[in-house]
């Protein structure tokens, strides 16, 4: 009975013993939960980059409404005040980085998120800075102020949670912080996961600084004259006609409707509260309109030139008012839309490249746009919104000759050239 017994208890105990789970190994469980805990590491990340973002605008936004008023103030006439047309490129090189960062379906939305966060500082800067310019000696504090802003700015990049962005940066096309290959490793890891790429990298010999600088100006040339060149071409437009309009905003309303710097300042704040939330609802409108960012950049854009056209045929300050509200919303969704679709029709591989040419487009009409609004001051209060709407009409015409090249088929095409 006794080895019967046994082969009893054995043949009891080998199913048991047959699914029976391998011990958990020691830090096993922490590596379990790396998933979401790399997840908050990549959103950390982004919201860094957020509040540089609206750090960046809050310091502009205090000045640069200010500046052809002080200018005009010292006798200079609105051709001179054009002159304040170079600005930095703080927010062209965080969107750069986060297209490096996020998959190409959700770049429009943290794209937008990021806009909504430089908003914000938007939305505030005008406020302190129109306040403080009716005060004795405002505008020079102004300036102290929004140096010190950027002094803070570049204390928190420099402390910036760089490797954070590792977990994203190494494999490119999945969204932040869903990147399984990398949940759970190490730093060391993560370099290692990186070096076949850097192996196959450093079998060529490094090349001189000059040589860099000059293979990228031809592929920045090869872009400008490649099939993008319709995109470009429409965000230089845009940019110069919505540049028109803002660049002496203060002095229009001050020389056509009697508007004082302060209430002006709360007006461009209004304005700006009205774009942030239209980049967070960016999400819903490509929702609505299936994704396709190019109708959705048509519409704004024919929006915005009808607006332009009635701010400058307005006489009242209510109008002005409607049009300034619309015009925040519909210049907001046209930047992120002409962001995603240069980036879509360039494929993944060359999207830092795109998106510097893209910036360097946006800042030759910011160069362009304060000269050309002061040329058109000189003639009529109204002549900046009237040369914008003419601008935006163009781009209007190039994008609706070229819509059948930016359809599921033109895309994969510009993707493949």
């Amino acid at each position: 009975m006794e080895p019967g017994g046994r082969r009893g208890l054995a043949s009891a105990r080998g199913p048991a013993s047959a699914t029976r789970k391998p011990r958990q190994e020691p830090g096993a469980g922490a590596e379990a939960r790396a998933p979401g805990a790399s997840a908050v590491r990549a959103r950390r990340f982004l919201l860094c980059l957020y509040l540089v973002g609206f750090l960046d605008l809050f310091g502009v936004s205090m000045v640069v409404p200010l500046l052809s008023l002080h200018v005009k103030s010292l006798g200079a006439s609105p051709t001179v005040a054009g002159i304040v047309g170079i600005f930095k490129h703080t927010l062209s090189i965080s969107r750069a980085l986060l297209s490096d960062l996020v998959a190409e379906k959700e770049r429009p939305l943290v794209i937008g998120q990021f806009n909504a966060a430089s908003g914000v500082g938007f939305i505030l800067g005008p406020m302190v800075g129109g306040y403080l310019t009716e005060l004795d000696g405002g505008f020079y504090l102004t300036a102290f102020i929004c140096f010190s802003v950027f002094i803070l700015n570049a204390g928190l990049v420099w402390l910036f949670p760089w490797r954070d962005a590792e977990l994203t940066s190494t494999e490119k096309g999945l969204p932040v912080g869903k990147n399984p290959a990398l949940w759970g490793k190490t730093d060391c890891e993560v370099q290692e996961a990186a070096a076949p790429c850097q192996s196959r990298a450093s079998g060529k010999p490094a090349r001189p600084p000059w040589v860099e600088v000059a293979s990228t100006l031809r592929d920045m040339k090869s872009l400008l004259f490649s099939e993008m060149w319709d995109i470009f071409m429409v965000r230089l437009l845009m940019a110069v006609a919505a540049m028109l309009y803002y660049s002496n905003f203060m002095v229009g309303l001050q020389e056509r409707f009697g508007v004082r710097p302060r209430a002006a300042g709360y007006l461009i704040s209004y304005s700006s509260a009205l774009g942030a939330l239209a980049g967070l609802a960016l999400g819903p409108i490509l929702r609505l309109y299936r994704h396709d960012g190019h109708a959705v950049l048509l519409h704004s854009s024919a929006l915005t030139c009808v607006l332009l056209l009635l701010h400058a045929a307005t006489h009242t300050v209510a109008v002005a008012v409607l049009c300034a509200s619309l015009l925040a919303v519909s210049t907001a969704v046209g930047r992120t839309c002409i962001t995603d679709l240069q980036l879509a029709a360039g494929g993944a591989q060359a999207s830092g490249t795109v998106i510097g040419v893209g910036q360097s487009v946006t800042a030759v009409g910011r160069i362009i746009a304060p000269l050309l609004s002061g040329v058109a001051q000189e003639v009529s209060p109204c002549g900046p919104p009237s040369l914008g709407a003419v601008l935006a009409l163009v781009a209007i015409f190039i994008m609706s000759v070229n819509r059948p090249r930016y359809g599921r088929g033109g895309r994969d095409k510009l993707k493949s050239e």
